[in-house]
């Protein structure tokens, strides 16, 4: 007798790989996944205008890297000592207005670059609530903590999601035709909306995405939010907060992730790529120099061995040993 329900992998092998980009742009999860992508060595750009939520934020960042717009200091707002930016997470967020604006187009002018090279496009919505600021009637990324009374909230329909994104990844594919789209929706619930708007707009995510799938070419739902609901169906797959799921849970949704579009060769490199990892991550219980530089030797010796066999993961490994 089975007492789970299992979400098994998808038939989807190759889809990601080493010798292709990857862009990600989402909530919080995309963060999660993205960093073990990282550490197994993949060319991934992870939300480069940081965490972002609802469908129409992520369209509008989307916009921004296809016309590798340039932010100015007009696009800026000054709240108790701070620059902000409304299509950007507070991370961005700086009390010297020139910096900010040199993060935000540093972290464009490279996520678009990558974008137009990627192989496979990861968006993961959020939720279907959006913000408009009164002033311009806009739809914010962040609130920045400002009075709620200079918002609107509202919740997006599914034809909106749907006819707003068909468009977009047309445009997606003028500047680069053969990229794959991975949507899931997050399996984090939004409870300061309540439990049952929480559920209406996963609901309204899950709708929108399936119609997505099923009219457009190489668009793939991967069920995150499925697997945390019914197979991971337990409090104890959730952190301390009792929302977010825990580093277990996130490691088996990412096993199945791996399983549904993993190569052979693919997991290959991961495994290589994990016992690299481990020895940069390494911390030296010695100050005998004799140790540390036979223990730095042998890790060159199999960055070398990897990068015989993979050239083009150097980008990769220079990029975590900076």
């Amino acid at each position: 007798m089975d007492f789970r329900t299992t979400i098994k992998p998808l038939a989807n092998k190759g889809v990601i790989a080493h010798d292709g980009a990857i862009t990600m742009l989402g909530s919080c999860f995309s963060d999660n996944i993205g960093r073990r992508l990282q550490d197994a060595l993949f060319d991934v750009e992870v939300n480069p205008f940081g965490t972002l939520y609802n469908p129409a934020s992520i369209a509008l960042a989307l916009q921004d890297l296809i016309n590798c717009r340039e932010f100015c200091i007009n696009d800026l707002f000054e709240y108790q000592g701070r620059y902000h930016s409304f299509s950007h997470h507070s991370s961005f967020s700086g009390v010297n207005a020139d910096d900010v604006i040199s993060r935000i187009n540093d972290k464009i002018d490279g996520a678009s670059e990558r974008l137009k090279r990627s192989r496979v496009l990861i968006i993961t919505f959020g939720t279907a609530y959006v913000y408009e600021y009164k002033k311009t009637q806009s739809v914010v990324s962040n609130c920045h903590k400002l009075p709620a009374s200079n918002f609107s909230r509202r919740s997006m329909a599914v034809d909106e999601i749907v006819s707003l994104w068909s468009k977009l990844i047309v445009k997606i594919r003028e500047i680069n035709p053969e990229i794959n789209i991975i949507v899931t929706v997050s399996p984090i619930r939004h409870l300061a909306d309540g439990a049952h708007e929480n559920q209406l707009s996963k609901s309204t995510l899950l709708l929108a995405v399936n119609k997505l799938c099923h009219e457009l070419d190489n668009v793939i739902y991967f069920p995150a939010y499925e697997i945390m609901m019914d197979d991971l169906r337990d409090y104890r797959f959730y952190a301390s907060d009792m929302i977010h799921p825990s580093d277990v849970a996130i490691g088996y949704i990412y096993e199945i992730f791996s399983q549904s579009f993993f190569s052979e060769e693919t997991n290959n490199i991961v495994r290589e790529s994990e016992k690299l990892m481990r020895r940069l991550k390494h911390r030296h219980m010695t100050d005998d120099v004799s140790v540390i530089e036979k223990f730095n030797l042998s890790t060159q010796q199999i960055i070398d061995r990897i990068l015989s066999a993979y050239p083009y993961l150097e980008q990769a490994i220079n990029k975590i040993q900076v």
